[in-house]
């Protein structure tokens, strides 16, 4: 008994050690990315719009004849190459252009609502439905049993007088 609950333990450490030393890896590589400023205005391309109307990511805005998109990219670069770090040079766009220059909501104020609302809306549909099916299981009328003898004699009575109504055999 032991030797298993000390099998588990050695192997619970390697595990929790190779988990560490991959989480410091991830680290590194991040670390090492973002001092890199081709790397910065990449990412940061790709969190602004193109302002001219083409509602395209600023780096990849293919409208013909944009002016918008190359002034936008000339002022991203003077921003990280005069050492800005990347809240302020978004805050920048953003005084300059507006809330709209950002390609996903901030997560201040109302703009937190465009987060939020997707998955509440998700999951109030999901108990709804939840909610529905549960309902119209608990509607199902009960099958006829032997002990219904009287309701049977009623449905074929109906039965019998719909054939005659409308004309019909028995067998169809």
């Amino acid at each position: 008994m032991q030797k298993v609950t000390k099998l588990r333990r050695e192997r619970l450490t390697l595990w929790t050690r190779t988990l560490l030393v991959t989480f410091a890896v991830a680290v590194c590589l991040c670390a090492t990315g973002a001092t890199d400023p081709q790397a910065r205005f990449n990412d940061l391309g790709h969190q602004m719009m193109c302002t001219c109307g083409c509602n395209q990511v600023l780096l990849e805005c293919n409208h013909v004849g944009c002016t918008v998109s190359g002034t936008m990219r000339n002022e991203l670069s003077q921003g990280i190459a005069s050492g800005q770090n990347d809240s302020l040079i978004l805050q920048s766009f953003v005084q300059e252009y507006g809330a709209t220059v950002l390609a996903a909501p901030t997560t201040h104020g109302l703009d937190l609502l465009a987060w939020i609302m997707p998955f509440a809306v998700a999951l109030l549909a999901l108990a709804g439905t939840i909610y529905l099916v549960r309902h119209w299981a608990r509607q199902q009328p009960a099958p006829v049993g032997p002990g219904s003898l009287e309701q049977a004699r009623a449905l074929e009575a109906m039965r019998e007088r719909i054939r005659q109504e409308t004309g019909t055999k028995e067998g169809m």
